[in-house]
């Protein structure tokens, strides 16, 4: 459900959303106590990725790791996800706090003393495997949190789920378009990862680089745009170049697909709601250059900061490809993949926590204009419970930030310095909660 700028305005003027949370300032000595072995275990991870749905070690690393700090742990969620349950020493809500544990199938070229070199099976294939978007330190953050709010238990109101989800760039083992299929976010949900115990909030936090290490980002309303793909397969009928119209040319037919998906976004889509893109990133055909091939085959993908223009683009994308093969006497297969839906961070619930953000960044806390253009399976998370979704800097003092290895990249670093603040947001996540959530439910039941 979403609120209106008027009833949050009257929430927060008439301290219906406290201004301020009891003090936690114990948090930042905590965190920096935590800060080395948190720095550690990061470094261990990076140097030992895994693909989705293969985290077996990183996943055995955090139930054990969990298990040391007295926290009830569900293993072989969504295959190699973990579950933590941390029980306050005092009654309150329940909310879950979400690190993804799986890395890419990228060659990492930091040059880091800790650099990966592991190799993984990517589809069959053998690939190099990198944490080149973070996760390793999203992970070592959530365990640092774990290891404070178990030794401040009695501090806690309420119960914490830590979520270790695998998966989140998707799976190794499944075809992207294999859509029989579920995994990460989605299949955590599915294995009761927001249900056993019934969680009412969740939060989750994203290193990000051309970001000044330390400082947080949030966004109330759509935070991340929605990611899906396609792909699409053109048959003609295969003959000799010199004689195109005793065949059926699917090549012609394939670029004039590819132009014809730019009219998508720029004449179909109410661009009054929001953004889209239809972008085509590979494109495979023929054999020789006197032959017109059999087949195409072009894969895409479609991303979009506003799920009516997601539904619409998807809607019209299949007629317009098989139109337009039709029109060149060929036949085009069309195969859409759900990713991600746009991640929506809960308005209400983001502006009761802006305290916490502030103090565990110390106050380096912005706002962002518009939404991120990456996506974040986070997003069904948070279309089943309110959600926080927020970025956190990881680009070091004196790098120019425009100039920093962006997440994915080979040569993506994330700053160490950032995770002692990663790892205070979710402890002031879990210490601000239960000061807003009747207020917050009370809110809600009455849009």
């Amino acid at each position: 459900m979403k609120f209106n700028s008027l009833l949050l305005s009257i929430m927060l003027a008439s301290g219906a959303v406290s201004a301020a949370p009891a003090s936690s300032d114990w948090v930042k000595s905590a965190a920096d106590a935590v800060e080395r072995e948190v720095i550690d275990l990061r470094h261990h991870i990076h140097q030992h990725p895994e693909l989705g749905n293969q985290e077996v070690k990183t996943a055995a690393l955090v139930a054990e790791h969990l298990r040391e700090l007295g926290i009830q742990v569900r293993t072989g969620v969504a295959k190699t996800g973990v579950i933590g349950v941390l029980e306050g020493g005092r009654p309150g809500p329940t909310i879950a706090l979400r690190a993804d544990m799986d890395a890419l199938p990228v060659e990492e070229q930091t040059g880091l003393p800790f650099a990966s070199k592991a190799r993984g099976t990517y589809l069959g294939k053998e690939v190099p495997v990198m944490h080149a978007c973070g996760h390793d330190a999203h992970t070592a953050m959530l365990l640092g949190a774990a290891k404070v709010l178990a030794a401040n238990k009695d501090r806690i109101a309420g119960t914490v789920v830590f979520l270790f989800q695998p998966a989140e760039e998707g799976a190794a083992d499944i075809d992207f378009f294999d859509q029989t299929q579920i995994y990460g976010a989605r299949h955590m949900i599915k294995d009761g990862a927001l249900d056993q115990p019934k969680v009412e909030a969740i939060f989750g936090i994203h290193v990000m680089a051309q970001m000044p290490s330390g400082e947080v980002r949030y966004k109330p309303g759509a935070a991340l745009n929605s990611a899906d793909g396609f792909r699409v397969t053109v048959t003609g009928k295969q003959t000799h170049g010199s004689m195109p119209w005793t065949g059926a040319d699917p090549i012609v037919a394939s670029a004039q697909i590819v132009n014809g998906l730019q009219t998508l976004v720029s004449r179909r889509v109410d661009l009054r709601e929001g953004m889209g893109v239809v972008s085509v990133g590979t494109i495979q055909g023929g054999s020789a250059g006197n032959i017109i091939p059999e087949t195409v085959s072009m894969t895409g993908t479609i991303r979009s900061n506003s799920p009516g223009i997601r539904d619409s683009i998807h809607s019209h994308l299949p007629p317009l490809v098989e139109g337009i093969a039709e029109a060149n006497a060929t036949k085009a297969k069309v195969e859409l993949a759900n990713y991600a839906p746009v991640t929506m961070n809960d308005p209400a619930l983001t502006a009761a926590m802006l305290p916490a953000l502030e103090k565990a960044a110390d106050g380096k806390v912005g706002q962002l204009s518009s939404p991120s253009a990456g996506s974040e399976d986070f997003s069904y998370y948070a279309q089943k419970v309110p959600g926080l979704f927020v970025f956190l800097g990881a680009t070091p003092a004196g790098v120019e930030m425009s100039k920093a290895a962006n997440n994915h990249s080979p040569f993506f670093a994330v700053d160490d310095a950032t995770l002692k603040t990663g790892v205070r947001a979710h402890v002031e996540f879990v210490l601000r909660y239960p000061q807003v959530a009747e207020q917050l439910a009370a809110a809600r039941n009455k849009s």
